[in-house]
């Protein structure tokens, strides 16, 4: 009988271990909340003073305590670490409000944070600024950029804001036109650029907006989106001709602002208010090189177009969302000067340090390391910066070309069909059946 309870608690251990190592790989997000958690945060309370000491994250108290400390407590002097205020955990990792003690700033706990992450063993820990003198640490439990998955309740976004991918520290990153109206995507080949384009175009046909297609390889991107886009133009000269298009739409608006005097879409009556538009330029290189003498006049005027769309546009409600491999001077006249202007920049793997630096070395420099180590197998990680100077990881989920063009179809209903794009409205390709498919007709046996 002993022998038979000892091999059913073996069996039950065995069971347990099993069930967790199972966790660890298929569900990483129960075995955090079930053993990671606890002893995350274990360990952080247990070592957090030494921890902080160790970082050097520490200061001299002030005169007052350390007179307290000296002659009343009768406790040797030590130099203080940032006042826990609250410890969070969340399905991802831990959460902690630090109160910063007067001597340190929110730039050396970042600067530190790799040292914190060793010691705390977590996969990461990420620096947020909350308010001045209080910043908060998202420690991230496992590798949540390994098999992104998308929470499935979501708080409601602003009317131009949308969910693409997800970040690092398990929160939404999401594209707000509204604060970054113009942005850059840069990325090698097969680094999951397309991919982020896709997620973007699927999040944006679910809303009220007009998608405008610039896509100069013959659309062979773009044409399968046709049924949500309200204008695609797919050469060099098609683009040319809307975007002169554009630039008259925008004078138009700017002229609706002054009757109504405002200054901003957004502030205008719901029954005037013209549809917000955002311009999807596929590969931004092909806009800029030219193979004739001849075509210079018109590259020249598309990109003076661009530069004015990009400093003017985002008051009337016109947003760019320009993509390509490279985004350097050697593309010619103008284009330092557009890039200057786009504000919110993703760089996926690229294939030398020249293009993180076009893309990341003006406004976040600190994430060039970060983009140079990007492997290879893991397409769709990227680094999102934006003009603030901050920057964290996403990767996008998933998203096959058939899965977008179904949400295309399935909200064409709200494609805008402004008159001065008539002229660039794509052709809708319906579905064609083979021969030799299946009848979707149930038969019937004939009675008499």
């Amino acid at each position: 009988m002993s022998d038979l309870v000892t091999l059913t608690e073996v069996a039950s251990v065995a069971a347990g271990a099993g069930g967790l190592g199972y966790a660890k790989v298929r569900a990483p997000r129960v075995y955090w909340s079930l053993v990671g958690l606890p002893i995350t945060w274990g360990r952080f309370s247990l070592t957090y003073r030494s921890t902080m000491e160790v970082c050097g994250l520490t200061v001299q108290p002030s005169g007052l305590r350390a007179f307290v400390t000296r002659n009343m407590a009768r406790r040797e002097v030590r130099p203080v670490p940032a006042k826990v205020r609250r410890v969070s955990p969340t399905s991802t990792g831990l959460r902690v409000s630090l109160r910063l003690p007067a001597g340190l700033e929110p730039a050396d706990v970042a600067a530190a944070s790799e040292r914190l992450r060793h010691a705390w063993g977590v996969r990461s820990v990420t620096v947020v600024e909350a308010r001045p003198g209080v910043v908060e640490l998202r420690m991230t439990g496992y590798d949540v950029l390994a098999r992104v998955k998308m929470p499935r309740r979501l708080r409601k976004p602003g009317p131009m804001v949308v969910p693409v991918a997800l970040r690092e520290d398990g929160t939404v990153f999401t594209r707000d036109y509204r604060k970054v109206p113009h942005s850059l995507t840069l990325g090698a080949n097969q680094s999951g650029k397309s991919v982020y384009q896709r997620n973007l175009i699927a999040a944006l046909a679910r809303i009220p907006v007009g998608l405008i297609g610039i896509d100069c390889k013959r659309g062979v991107e773009q044409t399968r989106y046709a049924p949500r886009l309200s204008a695609l133009a797919t050469t060099p000269q098609i683009a040319s001709e809307l975007l002169d298009a554009l630039v008259s739409e925008m004078e138009d608006r700017f002229d609706l602002l002054s009757e109504h005097g405002v200054s901003d879409l957004w502030e205008l009556p719901d029954a005037v208010r013209p549809v917000p538009l955002v311009v999807l330029i596929d590969e931004v290189a092909e806009l800029f090189l030219v193979s004739a003498k001849k075509d210079e006049e018109r590259r020249d005027r598309m990109v003076q177009h661009l530069v004015r769309l990009a400093q003017m546009a985002r008051a009337v409600g016109i947003y760019l969302e320009v993509c390509g491999q490279r985004f350097g001077s050697e593309l010619g006249k103008g284009a330092t000067m557009l890039r200057a202007q786009l504000t919110g920049r993703i760089v996926h793997r690229v294939n030398d340090l020249q293009t993180a630096e076009m893309g990341l070395k003006d406004i976040a420099p600190d994430a060039l390391h970060a983009v140079t180590t990007i492997p290879p197998d893991r397409p769709g990680v990227a680094v999102a910066g934006d003009t603030s100077g901050g920057w964290s990881r996403i990767r996008t989920p998933h998203k096959s070309t058939a899965e977008v063009v179904a949400v295309c179809r399935e909200f064409a209903h709200l494609t805008a069909e402004p008159a001065f794009l008539a002229p660039f409205r794509p052709a809708v390709r319906s579905e064609v059946i083979p021969d030799d498919a299946p009848s979707l007709v149930v038969p019937r046996p004939v009675t008499e």
